[in-house]
């Protein structure tokens, strides 16, 4: 049991990622790679701000973090005309050295002030009640960001940014700046990517350069799962389902350890494992499809 309330903990916080993907993804119709570098970049900033005892205010230095790797993807795609691709290709493998530099080498340990740590000895907390109130934690977080973000998508820069990966040439006639909404849509989604190193960082009360390797198919899948459930329907569902799809996933590669399903090998099968779901996914939708239309073309021909 603990090791499912552990998964759901871990998705909700991993929830932020899912959301920065989709933003990208799915709003802005943009293929961003930056994910793996701004995840990693908003952990080692939380980490050496929490360290020198500034632990609340690690996370607001961490979304700027992401917000700052956003814009330089952003910049390098409509100020400099670099396609997205390698825009995110780019900004990532720059920023793998310069997580270095801030961390000062590979690992950070700052797990006596971690918010989780300091919480768990303020509410004399131990063993599974542990587990719990960081999942109300993370849960709570989760959802207050995920509602924060909706409602921006209403508001009018919220608009213009949905708008504006919708049809960009509509945009551009109806006099909305498209370079400042692409911008800010990517700072957006990379903050939030960003925020959620930061909350990993400070859930296992350390930094490590190897944190990031693959929070991008981590956070596809979680997208794509959340889709294949919820649909495509609008902006606000898409958001949350995204939350959602992030939580399945956990649970799913905690079964997958739980019961050894692939043996001893279950742990070192993770990236394996993340492969086959996403693909299941991406199948079952086209097979109900191709379902659908066998389906169709029968009924067709039997009323000719």
């Amino acid at each position: 049991m603990q090791v499912y309330i552990t998964a759901i903990e871990e998705g909700f916080l991993y929830g932020l990622l899912a959301l920065g993907i989709y933003i990208s993804l799915r709003i802005l119709d943009i293929p961003d790679l930056t994910t793996e570098g701004s995840f990693g970049f908003g952990s080692a900033v939380a980490a050496v701000v929490a360290s020198q005892g500034f632990s609340l205010l690690s996370f607001a230095a961490a979304f700027i973090a992401g917000i700052l790797a956003g814009t330089v993807t952003g910049l390098l795609q409509t100020k400099l005309k670099v396609h997205p691709v390698l825009a995110g290709i780019i900004t990532m493998s720059g920023l793998y050295s310069i997580n270095l530099i801030v961390r000062g080498s590979s690992n950070l340990n700052f797990n006596d002030n971690s918010v989780f740590t300091k919480f768990f000895k303020l509410v004399n907390a131990t063993g599974m009640n542990k587990k719990i109130i960081g999942l109300i934690i993370g849960a709570a977080v989760c959802i207050v960001i995920t509602a924060l973000i909706i409602v921006f998508f209403r508001t009018h820069l919220g608009l213009c940014i949905r708008a504006t990966g919708d049809n960009q040439d509509m945009v551009k006639a109806s006099s909305i700046n498209v370079d400042f909404s692409l911008i800010f849509g990517l700072a957006l989604a990379n903050g939030l990517i960003a925020l959620s190193g930061a909350l990993i960082s400070h859930y296992l009360g350390l930094s490590d350069q190897s944190f990031s390797n693959g929070t991008l198919i981590y956070g596809l899948a979680a997208v794509i799962i959340g889709e294949a459930i919820f649909g495509k329907r609008n902006v606000a569902l898409g958001l949350i389902s995204a939350v959602v799809g992030s939580v399945i996933y956990k649970i799913i590669v905690a079964f997958v350890i739980d019961v050894s399903l692939f043996g001893k090998n279950s742990e070192n099968l993770m990236k394996l494992t993340c492969a086959v779901i996403v693909a299941v996914t991406l199948i079952i939708p086209e097979i109900k499809k191709q379902i659908e239309n066998g389906r169709i073309k029968k009924e067709a021909r039997k009323n000719a």
